[in-house]
């Protein structure tokens, strides 16, 4: 996948502006030009085009008002990312806080990017196997974060009106390398060439802002790492705490 134009300046929002992902999709949306809203607990930024806006995803009237509210300076988002995850799993929240999200963003023409679980995924070979009840991808102590994710995607399908899209990652998703390079797919887990299926969270960040900047008509989709080709080519997105699973 190759991108790099700019895309209309937008106001973006980050649930989960401090964790893994949610840090480097702000990275990444400051990079394209975009205003960010950063959200979490204890946010903080030196940078002109972020507004860190300190909010307990457990609180809806506090979601409210971050993404709505006084609390958001005026700036109501064009688009929200949801990068909320719980371990060990803790369901209740993690769809609770979606739907909070979803009901906040629909009547105000929000759009709404989860970065989900990979257990949502059809498993390769076996479109009738969750990634979620597959051994292979999800180990016995990650089982009950997986199916957290299933139903996270699950309320964000049973929600009438908003515009939403769920991003589940590959198996395994850890900080690296920013390469650009990946490869976009819907419902079932993808691999590399070796049989992997991994992505860097730079990399995940990069799919993250191409999907806002340029949407797709999916509403489940996933991506994994793409090497480069032998001439250096490859397909390409725009320009050490390791998760084993990203279920």
């Amino acid at each position: 996948m190759e991108t790099g134009s700019r895309a209309t300046r937008r106001t973006i929002a980050v649930l989960g502006a401090t964790g893994m992902v949610g840090s480097r999709v702000i990275d990444e949306t400051r990079a394209r030009g975009h205003r960010v809203l950063a959200l979490s607990r204890k946010p903080a930024s030196d940078d002109p085009n972020v507004t860190p806006v300190a909010v307990d995803a457990n609180d809806p009237h506090a979601l409210r008002e971050a993404l709505a509210g006084p609390a958001a300076h005026g700036a109501v988002p064009d688009a929200v990312v949801v990068t909320v995850r719980t371990f060990p799993a803790d369901q209740e929240f993690l769809v609770g806080t979606t739907r909070t999200v979803l009901d906040i963003a629909a009547p105000r023409g929000i759009r709404v990017l989860v970065v989900g679980g990979a257990g949502a995924l059809r498993s390769p070979g076996d479109g009738d196997l969750l990634v979620a009840d597959n051994a292979a991808y999800v180990p016995a102590e990650y089982r009950a974060v997986a199916v957290a994710g299933v139903a996270q995607l699950r309320a964000c399908r049973a929600h009438g009106g908003a515009d939403w899209v769920y991003l589940s990652p590959p198996a395994l998703l850890e900080p690296g390398e920013r390469t650009g390079r990946y490869r976009r797919g819907t419902d079932t887990l993808l691999t590399t060439a070796d049989g992997r299926s991994w992505i860097s969270a730079e990399d995940l960040a990069v799919a993250v802002v191409d999907e806002l900047d340029d949407p797709g008509p999916e509403r489940h989709i996933t991506v994994v790492h793409q090497d480069a080709e032998p001439d250096g080519s490859g397909r390409e997105g725009s320009p050490t705490d390791a998760v084993s699973l990203s279920p």
